[in-house]
């Protein structure tokens, strides 16, 4: 890309979107340009729209800053198209992107290289409305959304769960893995830290976004071996997706269960980008500033890999 030229390139910064999350992309988005222009870049913001290509194809970017979050953001569409136009774009390529947001074949991955996980299927919604596809506890979600979005916990005693018209025609169905959320940022190849998310219930899309939702304590207050291990599993989930960039691996740890208490939930290849988000919290926590950590990202970016 043109950072070795001897001037800032142009980037373009993806936002918005047409996806559920477009709400939360629209505020990284918008915080990611801001942060490059402090760095020095010139940024054009653009919400990402069916007329994507010709924009792009208009502006002529250097680089595309991906801010999207949700379906055709982050799961290989818009990769794809900016493969084909042949512009770097920073965070995962085609194929990572489409693994890490199928959140069954990101387990199946996971198995094959030895992380643990949680047994789960999928299933029809008809099934999954007709009775327990699983023993309870467990939990009900779509296979390719983030953000907690349309996602059910199914308790002990309960009946089968009636979903939300909105809710796809197949669905994920996991054991509930009980215990503490951890997560871990990995840049480039190196894992940054653990950060325990403390909250008062299930950590959904409230928690994530709404002021006072969530608590981030990092580092987390862990054993040094669930720390070594947290930051060992990111690393390596990172690396078995053919991930490059950001990404952030969740976890639950069941601390009364100890090392084999810990589980992965899945990788998030475009993670929230606020400045006080959990992936740029823990870059800052290691020293290095948001207008920092968007150049490096920037960067890093390829069309090639």
């Amino acid at each position: 890309m043109a950072a070795g030229s001897g001037r800032f390139p142009r980037v373009a910064v993806l936002k918005g979107g047409m996806a559920a999350e477009r709400e939360v992309s629209l505020v990284s988005g918008h915080e990611c340009a801001k942060a490059l222009r402090e760095a020095g870049y010139e940024v054009d913001e653009v919400d990402a729209g069916p007329d994507l290509p010709a924009v792009l194809s208009a502006l002529k970017p250097d680089v595309v800053f991906n801010g999207l979050h949700g379906r055709w953001g982050e799961d290989g569409c818009v990769q794809g198209l900016l493969e084909w136009l042949r512009i770097p774009y920073t965070h995962s390529g085609v194929l990572a992107s489409s693994l890490a947001m199928d959140k069954q074949r990101t387990k199946e991955v996971y198995r094959a290289v030895g992380l643990p996980v949680v047994d789960s299927v999928v299933a029809t919604r008809e099934a999954v409305e007709a009775g327990h596809v699983l023993p309870p506890p467990y939990v009900v979600k779509p296979f390719n959304e983030g953000s907690s979005i349309g996602v059910y916990i199914v308790h002990p005693g309960s009946n089968a769960p009636r979903l939300a018209a909105e809710m796809p025609a197949e669905v994920m169905v996991e054991t509930y893995a009980p215990g503490r959320e951890l997560t871990v940022t990995v840049l480039g190849d190196r894992a940054l830290c653990v950060t325990d998310i403390i909250t008062d219930g299930w950590y959904d899309y409230d928690a994530k976004y709404k002021p006072g939702g969530s608590r981030h304590q990092l580092p987390a207050n862990v054993p040094e071996e669930i720390t070594a291990a947290c930051l060992d599993y990111a690393l390596r989930a990172h690396v078995a997706l053919g991930c490059r960039g950001l990404t952030r691996t969740d976890f639950r740890w069941d601390e009364s269960r100890g090392l084999a208490g810990l589980i992965l939930l899945e990788t998030n290849t475009q993670p929230g980008m606020t400045p006080t988000s959990l992936a740029p919290e823990q870059a800052a926590h290691c020293g290095m500033t948001f207008p920092q950590l968007c150049d490096w990202m920037v960067r890093d970016a390829s069309c090639n890999r």
